[in-house]
């Protein structure tokens, strides 16, 4: 089962598209659709919902004769959220490891 907590209405999809972005900034939908795994229907969604929050710029190639040429990149609130987000799952799973060392330790 996926995990969907929720995060300031960030969601896991929503962070693991912001991760995509960061690794290979000017993806396309397709590319990005395929890295993550999701139908190009629900990476829309999410890079919508992260558009009208401001973390993802989009921008398509002018000169592009085929005028679907988009790409994606993070803004630095972006960025900065994503960072942020990382160090909170990191410190979520230290914790989880230490109540886990706890318990097989009384044991």
């Amino acid at each position: 089962m996926k995990d969907k907590r929720k995060n300031s209405g960030i969601n896991t999809d929503h962070f693991n598209v912001m991760r995509e972005i960061d690794k290979k900034p000017g993806s396309s939908q397709r590319e990005l659709a395929f890295q993550l795994g999701f139908s190009l229907g629900k990476l829309n969604y999410c890079l919508q919902a992260l558009h009208n929050k401001g973390l993802v710029k989009i921008n398509n190639f002018k000169k592009n004769e085929n005028k679907i040429g988009y790409f994606y990149i993070l803004t630095p609130q972006g960025f900065s959220y994503k960072t942020k987000l990382s160090i909170n799952f990191m410190k979520r799973k230290m914790q989880e490891y230490d109540e886990l060392r706890k318990e097989l330790n009384r044991k």
